[in-house]
């Protein structure tokens, strides 16, 4: 199990505060009710549309009211041991879990739910379609099911805006359409390379501008 530490560094930004919920203001307000005794939720939607954000801002709730949060993603080698101890239940990209994940989810849901504990889940299709074993695959649809939609070009737009604004980075116009342009809509993604632009800004000493960012992408050779 990896508890989650509070949100340190880029990841403080990983908060209901910071969500920038465009068409997904069902799926926030659920979350921000969600508490110990409700019924399991799962999120679905593509890569980059705020899942795994959501997900770290509900372990930080949980967290902030003294509670312990099991994590378990797809990047997570098993084994997952049960915690009694354990507060909230995640777990995140569901559709990318190997058999023994499989089977190490599906005894930390049973024993979670035995507990009374909630269990909160994501994946990038809805339940039916998971490529899971089918007693996973049911449970993760047992309770609420919320899509989670990618952001439109103005809303990702605002979203970086944010980010940088809590960095005290300043995005020129044509920085962020030179990423918008030329990157696809993946706010995950789009986080990740603004992160890699602000160390490679402060490691050489200079502002962050178009050129700066061709030549990050020059160093770091082929995407």
């Amino acid at each position: 199990m990896k508890q989650i530490p509070l949100a340190l560094g880029p990841d403080i930004a990983r908060s209901f505060e910071t969500f920038v919920p465009g068409g997904n203001a069902m799926a926030l307000a659920h979350l921000h009710s969600f508490h110990a005794g409700s019924a399991p939720v799962y999120l679905w939607g593509p890569s980059g549309s705020g899942k795994t954000h959501l997900l770290q801002a509900l372990a930080q709730k949980f967290q902030q009211q003294g509670g312990l949060v099991g994590w378990f993603g797809a990047a997570n080698a098993v084994p997952w041991a049960p915690d009694e101890r354990s507060a909230l239940i995640v777990f995140d990209s569901c559709d990318l879990f190997d058999a023994d994940q499989q089977q190490a989810a599906f005894a930390l849901f049973v024993d979670a739910t035995s507990r009374g504990v909630p269990i909160a889940a994501a994946g990038s299709v809805p339940p039916v379609d998971l490529p899971l074993r089918d007693d996973l695959r049911t449970r993760l649809g047992w309770g609420h099911v919320l899509s989670v939609q990618p952001l439109s070009e103005s809303e990702t737009r605002a979203a970086l805006r944010r980010e940088a604004d809590r960095r005290g980075l300043f995005l020129s116009d044509d920085v962020m359409d030179y990423l918008l342009t030329r990157f696809a809509r993946d706010l995950k993604y789009l986080m990740t390379l603004l992160d890699s632009l602000d160390e490679y800004a402060l490691v050489n000493k200079r502002a962050i501008t178009v050129p700066l960012l061709k030549q990050m992408l020059a160093s770091q050779g082929p995407a």
